[in-house]
């Protein structure tokens, strides 16, 4: 048995069928996981978010930022983009079944010393209180009031978290760090204007998982959301965005090893 984490595919289904081939994954004793952003930018968001659902047990995904939109539009909260490529999702007419699918998947995903979220983790969290402000999220977007929810879900502020939040500002925080976060401050305050390299960080902060001290570091974090960064794995950290909506590759790590296996993408986000 084999457990493979898989980066960012934003609908970029081909090249998926080409990694799980090269990786010789088998459903039948093999899982699947996937950073999120299954969805979005590229051209078969329709066709990846069913391959995923069907996976069914062999497969965990967390949610990202890109899936989270599909939701709020869906629900008839905010403004699609430009560059988005929902409507293949929201004109299919098993698109309520796939909804809900998605609004049930995880903010996060612990299993052994691995932790696997979106985008990150602030330094001030360790993974057990992660863990249950994912649920806190979790809950809402599943709950009877998600459609409030969604409605206040998205924003920038507040940008730091205080263990006094409540209500819809707690678990925005929460989302943005979760979903959103490249580059924070020591004190835990993220930007979300810069998305460059991380070598090129706005003025006061850092990439966040190098900030110092990080109570989250008794696990490994497994990311994506960060084509600039791409793959990278160090002790504490594996991430796998390599940017294969941009003509990059899609990359996959067995977690058992950290055997990493790569296929080249041709560039599919509309321009």
């Amino acid at each position: 048995m084999s457990t493979w984490a898989i980066g960012d595919l934003q609908g970029c289904f081909d090249p998926l069928q080409a990694l799980l081939e090269r990786c010789g994954f088998d459903r039948r004793r093999d899982r699947l996981w996937f950073v999120g952003d299954l969805i979005n930018r590229g051209p078969k968001s329709l066709e990846t978010l069913r391959f995923v659902r069907d996976l069914g047990d062999a497969a965990v995904t967390v949610l990202g930022n890109h899936d989270l939109s599909l939701l709020m539009i869906a629900a008839g909260h905010g403004k699609l983009h430009r560059l988005d490529t929902f409507h293949h999702i929201l004109d299919a007419p098993d698109r309520d079944e796939l909804l809900v699918w998605l609004r049930e998947r995880p903010m996060m995903h612990v299993e052994g010393r691995f932790a696997m979220v979106h985008a990150g983790l602030l330094p001030q969290w360790d993974v057990a209180q992660a863990q249950q402000l994912a649920r806190e999220v979790e809950a809402a977007l599943r709950g009877p009031d998600h459609d409030q929810f969604m409605r206040c879900m998205w924003g920038s502020e507040p940008s730091a978290w205080d263990d006094a939040l409540t209500g819809w500002d707690r678990l925005r925080v929460v989302v943005n760090a979760l979903t959103r976060m490249r580059f924070c401050t020591p004190s835990g305050h993220m930007d979300f204007r810069s998305k460059g390299s991380p070598d090129e960080p706005p003025s006061g902060h850092l990439p966040w998982y190098e900030i110092e001290p990080a109570r989250w570091r008794t696990h490994t974090v497994v990311c994506g959301h960060w084509s600039a960064l791409g793959y990278r794995s160090a002790r504490d950290l594996i991430a796998l965005d390599s940017g294969c909506l941009w003509g990059g590759e899609l990359t996959a790590v067995r977690l058992e090893d950290r055997a990493v296996v790569q296929v080249a993408c041709e560039r599919c986000a509309r321009m």
